[in-house]
């Protein structure tokens, strides 16, 4: 799998926090991110209102390419 490098910019009390926990739990800060990442995506997939303006965006993005394609 080819991968992506990200910047993330996060307040200093909130990337302190961040390291401690990477550190306590053996693993490194850029695993952490991607298991929170990986979490929140699948919760977003659970949550029906989230699929709903989601579908929405899909929807008007469509009409906008259909337009230009004009």
């Amino acid at each position: 799998m080819t991968t992506k490098a990200t910047s993330l910019r996060l307040p200093e009390p909130m990337a302190a926090e961040l390291t401690a926990v990477a550190r306590a739990d053996g693993m490194p800060v850029s695993e952490v991110v991607r298991a929170a990442i990986e979490k929140h995506i699948a919760e977003r997939r659970e949550d029906t209102e989230f699929q709903k303006r989601l579908k929405k965006l899909v929807e008007d993005d469509q009409k906008v390419l259909e337009l230009l394609a004009k």
